[in-house]
C-alpha cells in the first residue's frame, strides 16, 4: 500500500541531503522522495514502512523526527518525560509563633 511519510531531518547543506538522497536511492519500495533543505523537511512516497523510512534516514546521523502533522499514532515522536516514582508529601505547617512563646510549667518534686 502507498503512503507518504513526512520527516523532520537536520540538514544544514547540501552534503546532508546529499546523504539523505543517497540512502533514500537504496532503499526498496520508495516510488519518490522530496528533500527541502530549507524546510528540513523530507517527504517519501511508496510502499514503504513509516518507521523503517525513519530508521533508514537515522543511519545518516542526521537528527530525525516525524513532522510533527504527520507522525503515525504507533510511532512515538518522543519518549516521555519521566515522572517522578515518588511524590513529596507536602511539608506541614509551621505551628503558630504564639503556641511555641508560652512558657511550659515546671511543677517541682516534694
Amino acid at each position: 500500500m502507498a503512503q507518504t511519510v513526512v520527516l523532520k531531518v537536520g540538514m544544514s547543506c547540501q552534503g546532508c541531503a546529499g546523504a539523505v538522497k543517497r540512502v533514500l536511492d537504496k532503499m526498496e519500495g520508495v516510488e519518490s522522495f522530496d528533500i527541502d533543505l530549507k524546510e528540513q523537511k523530507v517527504t517519501v512516497k511508496g510502499n514503504v514502512q513509516a518507521d523503517a523510512v525513519f530508521q533508514n534516514v537515522s543511519k545518516t546521523g542526521k537528527k530525525t523526527s516525524f513532522w510533527e502533522a504527520e507522525a503515525p499514532a504507533e510511532v512515538p515522536k518522543e519518549a516521555p518525560a519521566e515522572v517522578p516514582k515518588e511524590i513529596p508529601a507536602e511539608v506541614p505547617k509551621e505551628a503558630p509563633a504564639e503556641a511555641e512563646a508560652k512558657p511550659t510549667e515546671v511543677v517541682a518534686a516534694p
